[in-house]
């Protein structure tokens, strides 16, 4: 089996603090989680040990959670929500840019936060090829604005995503604003490649920049590379 990396629909809105792994305790680091799918070399404990420690200005939500990628938390939230989320544009929902994540690769995630900010960190072992697909992915244009709803509340949002970036061995940023009601909200992501990992950092919150989540996403990059063999 496998799942999607993150979907856009649920970084976006109440969606994405839950996918994030926002407000929930993450199981300590645990097991090692298989190397040897496709080729991957890295552990879950490996990436537990790479991911950011300290991240300026904000607090360490929780301890980082480790394992295959289908049993953290946070993904197993973003599925259950997903099964949550009506769409008006179902295809959007369905489609499937860029390659699947399988549900067993290595994987660890960190959350960090401060006043209305959710920064979270994930590093999955994957094979550059699978890694690349996922960096080379984009969002279908039909899809650049769409309406969700979650039990009785609505949400529109609008996607801008920027060309190709250079962290790490090649990135995309993408950037979901969020209107529900009153209440707006910005989640910022972006996705890089090292080698034999993939990483994304999100960041959620009414004043989430680009500029910072690509700060910190160059910062994940140092720190992965120092510890990553």
């Amino acid at each position: 089996m496998a799942r999607r990396l993150l979907p856009i629909v649920l970084l976006s809105a109440s969606a994405a603090v839950t996918a994030c792994g926002g407000g929930e305790r993450a199981r300590p680091v645990h097991g090692t989680a298989r190397a040897e799918v496709a080729g991957v070399r890295y552990t879950a404990d490996q990436l537990a040990q790479a991911l950011l420690v300290h991240a300026p200005g904000y607090r360490r939500a929780a301890d980082p959670d480790a394992g295959e990628y289908g049993t953290l938390k946070a993904v197993q939230n973003a599925a259950r929500l997903q099964r949550e989320t009506e769409l008006d544009k179902p295809r959007c929902g369905t489609a499937r840019p860029g390659a699947a994540v399988a549900a067993d690769v290595p994987a660890a995630l960190v959350t960090f936060a401060k006043k209305g900010l959710t920064v979270t960190e994930t590093l999955m072992g994957m094979p550059a090829a699978d890694a690349e697909k996922q960096v080379n992915a984009r969002v279908p244009a039909g899809c650049l604005r769409f309406r969700t709803k979650i039990g009785s509340h609505l949400a529109d949002h609008r996607v801008v995503e920027t060309p190709k970036g250079e962290i790490g061995e090649g990135s995309r940023t993408v950037g979901v604003a969020t209107v529900s009601g009153a209440a707006r909200t910005r989640t910022w992501y972006v996705v890089f490649r090292g080698r034999h990992y993939l990483a994304t950092i999100t960041v959620f919150g009414p004043t989430a920049t680009r500029t910072e989540a690509e700060r910190l996403a160059q910062a994940a990059r140092t720190q992965a590379t120092e510890i990553l063999p």
